[in-house]
């Protein structure tokens, strides 16, 4: 027996029968859905509710993706980004200082490198990136109109634009930010895909998903994603010469960056990268996604988006699948990866706020609730409309639950402790600006660990050394020099100023007490010292010290 079927069209078998069941793909409608009992699409202002809501989320991304978004100066990873940008760009401040190659794919890099050609510039490249965090909420839109309609694609940008989690990482010059906005985009062509099952979007989805590896190359367990997609849905036609032109336009795309290294000359620091990453010792314990990530998406986000794989199980389909394969597949892999980070997980955030907003949207009413609301109004479109107000206030407390924390993230400028990818450093930038200011041109200095070194020489075009960077080359970044022996350097006078400070100290309170014994042992003098505000053990506020200049001689 052999079946065809339109390209909008799926197979579903009955599990109660052995034939097979032919099912029109189910696609948003092109305008507004009819009104009660078959009456014209609603006109006037409603024709504009959806656009105008959309642009109003739209702002309200933008709003918290810029406010006080100069607070703080770059943490390590966004002060080496933005220098790989500058030295991109021929900045002479920068180029000693910031190698054009060093770990990652630099096509994001490679697009700030014209607002960074001249000068210190900082703020307009964390603005490129919210404007692109921005666009992942629009993405997001498209992205769940199209699976389920226009109202589960809203609410879902809704979420993304208030998750705590979206906003901080969107909020820093980092690569995550960028890659999930890639990211989304081909889940898009591959829903496109599987919707319409032309070549071109199978393609296209191969080509994004290259684009999203040029961004940050670990994205690649994405590919991951993809696959357990197409294991776990027959339905889904996929003929190999189409799976290996996907594949070819993926390749294409992303050899780019080896090539560029190779005719840089500079094969050898990829290689070196890679030896690195798969020796590097844990930075987190097994419970750190669990205990940061759920509370920075949104609990009740989560809880909405799990509660809603069951109890609209009975409309589940391939959608279902294919987002629960997208977010599995970055959490088994990092979650497994000995290094953990907290932003490695953020291309989960959009498939899990699109299946959230699918469950608010089609919220179930308990039973006496249901009656009650029956009873009371006497008709159905009354309580049809009561239902609909509910689901609305569910919706509002969801968003609320959200925005708070993420106002409050964006307000935090000083804080004693920090978390790598959750924002700058605290009084960073003022140190390496004291140091641009106040230290003779070519003086050398020694930080506790190379996140410092990073900021110092962003801000204070002073080379730096990390004390606990390690020789052993299998066991440090090799974008860092180690030094071998610092005492030597202080004896000889080719160190000239120490920096300590709190959040390295943290990390290592071994690097932090032979940090302090070469002070003492090299005559080390405050010269300057940065605060944030703190309290002591009665709840008073007081100053706490964050980072701390020695100036040293032998």
């Amino acid at each position: 027996m052999s079946l065809t079927r339109s390209s909008l069209e799926e197979v579903e078998h009955d599990r109660g029968a052995p034939t097979v069941v032919l099912h029109r793909i189910e696609r948003p409608a092109p305008g507004p859905a009819p009104g009660p009992e078959g009456t014209a699409p609603a006109r006037g202002w409603r024709r504009w509710a959806a656009p105008a809501a959309l642009v109003g989320v739209a702002t309200l991304a933008l709003f918290l993706r810029v406010w006080q978004l100069d607070a703080l100066g770059f943490n390590s990873d966004e002060a080496v980004y933005a220098g790989q940008a500058a030295s991109l760009a021929g900045n002479p401040n920068y180029a000693p200082f910031f190698p054009v190659f060093r770990a990652h794919p630099m096509l994001f890099q490679t697009l700030l490198s014209p607002f960074f050609r001249t000068g210190e510039a900082d703020v307009v490249g964390r603005v490129v990136v919210a404007v692109l965090g921005v666009a992942t909420v629009l993405a997001v839109h498209l992205l769940g109109a199209r699976l389920y309609s226009r109202r589960v694609g809203l609410v879902a940008a809704l979420l993304v634009a208030v998750m705590p989690y979206h906003v901080v990482v969107t909020r820093q010059v980092l690569l995550d930010g960028p890659m999930v906005l890639f990211a989304t985009l081909t889940l898009y062509c591959l829903v496109r895909f599987v919707q319409d099952q032309q070549v071109l979007w199978y393609v296209a989805t191969g080509a994004m998903l290259g684009v999203t590896m040029l961004t940050k190359e670990t994205s690649v367990v994405l590919a991951g994603g993809i696959y357990a997609f197409l294991a776990l849905t027959p339905m889904v036609r996929r003929p190999v010469r189409m799976s290996l032109l996907a594949l070819a336009a993926m390749l294409v795309v992303f050899l780019t960056h080896p090539v560029s290294q190779a005719l840089a000359g500079r094969s050898q620091t990829g290689k070196s990268y890679l030896v690195w990453q798969l020796f590097r010792r844990p930075n987190h314990s097994m419970g750190f996604y669990v205990e940061t990530v759920p509370s920075a998406m949104g609990l009740l986000v989560v809880a909405a988006a799990i509660g809603g794989l069951w109890w609209l199980r009975r409309h589940r389909s391939w959608r279902e699948t294919l987002l629960v394969s997208w977010i599995a597949a970055p959490v088994l892999f990092f979650q497994l990866w000995p290094v953990k980070g907290f932003q490695y997980l953020l291309p989960a955030a959009a498939p899990v706020a699109i299946l959230a907003a699918r469950a608010l949207t089609g919220l179930p009413l308990p039973g006496r609730i249901g009656r009650l609301f029956a009873r009371a109004d006497g008709a159905r479109d009354r309580r049809a409309r009561a239902v609909r107000t509910v689901r609305i206030a569910v919706i509002a407390l969801v968003t609320l639950s959200l925005l708070v924390p993420s106002w409050t993230a964006v307000n935090q400028a000083d804080n004693a402790t920090f978390l790598a990818g959750s924002g700058g450093v605290p009084g960073g930038r003022e140190a390496g600006r004291w140091l641009a200011a106040n230290s003779p041109e070519g003086s050398v200095v020694l930080t506790l660990g190379p996140s410092m070194a990073n900021i110092i020489q962003y801000y204070g075009h002073r080379r730096s050394y990390g004390l606990s960077v390690s020789p052993n080359p299998l066991r440090r970044n090799p974008s860092y020099a180690p030094l071998p022996n610092p005492d030597w350097w202080l004896r000889h006078n080719d160190l000239q100023y120490v920096v300590w400070d709190s959040f390295s100290a943290g990390r290592s309170a071994f690097f932090s007490e032979r940090l302090m014994v070469l002070i003492r042992r090299y005559h080390g003098r405050v010269v300057h010292t940065e605060y944030v505000d703190g309290t002591d053990s009665t709840g008073a506020r007081v100053p706490v010290p964050v980072i701390i200049i020695y100036e040293v001689r032998p």
